[in-house]
């Protein structure tokens, strides 16, 4: 059966199924050819759960011609699209807590608390003479221009330049200054970057919302005056609240913070989770995708980058239950062309 010119492999098939064979040559039909896009969205360490989507869609036989990634979207896409996503799972896989603070190249004289040069020395070992415009599958990263705030999408130049400009998130990482421009975190304008995977020339978008479950879902209080105490309300809020910050979340022994005195950490990463996810929605109201994978990723801290093992799974999960849907829309776009 042919699904967008793709012949679909069997997951047994060959010892490995269609693991083994992500990249070995697919049969396409020029006559029917559907152009698939992928537009996989920035969370940090919950972004392991895009090697368990991509695993998921290559067993079925669904590889992607076109990579529009953001974040860590942009991490795992670049690899993907260079051919280095087992590399990537086995360097995602031995994380430790110690080895990822070993990894935390941190100073305190730059824009950011996190030079990014440890992490960068560790692409470059795979990566270090690929090129965007040079990759077996048309791909772009997502940063934001420091002082414009302009969307820029990176289609040329070193792929690690522009994964480490995709993933420059604010106060934490230094910017990366890329043709003149300083360039920082994507998701702070696209984070799930559907429009530029319909522009790159995808006729059909699978989206990978990795805030799907934790949106903050904000409301407007319209009464609301310095006489209001719900102090005991948001205490209970505080200590059942969803991780925030994973690898510099407080000890558990540690007594909580009142609520009108919240930590750095926390104001950060709930700052960057509420703008994310109010652009989010706005985004993909705008633009929907024709199907988004959402992996239930609440327990997930963002800097628990030491538990892919869960994190890639939940990433499976997601794809497997939405992968019917994926099916039968594509089968629909075959019909079309046909």
């Amino acid at each position: 059966m042919l699904w967008d010119g793709i012949t679909r492999r069997s997951a047994g098939s060959g010892g490995g199924g269609g693991i083994a064979e992500m990249n070995a040559p697919i049969e396409r039909d020029p006559r029917t050819k559907v152009k698939i896009g992928l537009a996989l969205g920035g969370g940090a360490a919950r972004g392991w759960s895009h090697i368990g989507v991509l695993r998921v869609l290559a067993e079925a036989g669904i590889v992607p011609d076109v990579i529009a990634g953001c974040s860590i979207g942009a991490v795992v896409g670049g690899c993907y699209a260079a051919g280095k996503l087992d590399e990537l799972e086995a360097f995602a896989l031995s994380l430790t807590k110690r080895r990822v603070m070993g990894l935390l190249d941190f100073h305190f004289s730059g824009a950011g608390l996190i030079a990014g040069g440890r992490l960068q020395r560790l692409l470059d070992q795979d990566l270090m003479d690929r090129r965007v415009e040079t990759l077996p599958i048309k791909f772009c990263t997502i940063a934001t221009e420091l002082t414009s705030g302009h969307e820029i999408w990176l289609t040329r130049g070193p792929l690690v330049q522009a994964m480490r400009a995709s993933y420059a998130l604010p106060g934490v990482f230094d910017p990366v200054m890329i043709g003149g421009r300083w360039l920082m975190d994507g998701a702070l304008v696209n984070p799930i970057p559907i429009t530029a995977a319909r522009a790159l020339g995808a006729d059909i978008v699978i989206c990978v919302n990795l805030n799907g479950e934790i949106r903050v879902r904000g409301t407007v209080i319209q009464s609301y005056d310095a006489d209001t105490s719900d102090e005991k309300e948001i205490e209970e809020a505080l200590e059942t609240a969803p991780r925030r910050w994973g690898l510099f979340s407080p000890s558990r022994d540690e007594k909580p913070r009142k609520p009108n005195a919240p930590g750095l950490a926390t104001v950060m990463v709930d700052a960057f989770n509420i703008t994310q996810d109010r652009i989010a929605r706005s985004r993909l109201a705008g633009d929907p995708p024709d199907i988004m994978v959402a992996p239930k990723l609440a327990k997930m801290g963002l800097f628990e980058f030491h538990r892919a093992q869960e994190c890639i799974a939940l990433g499976r999960q997601a794809t497997e239950r939405a992968l019917p849907d994926i099916m039968e829309i594509l089968q629909e776009a075959q019909s079309v062309r046909s």
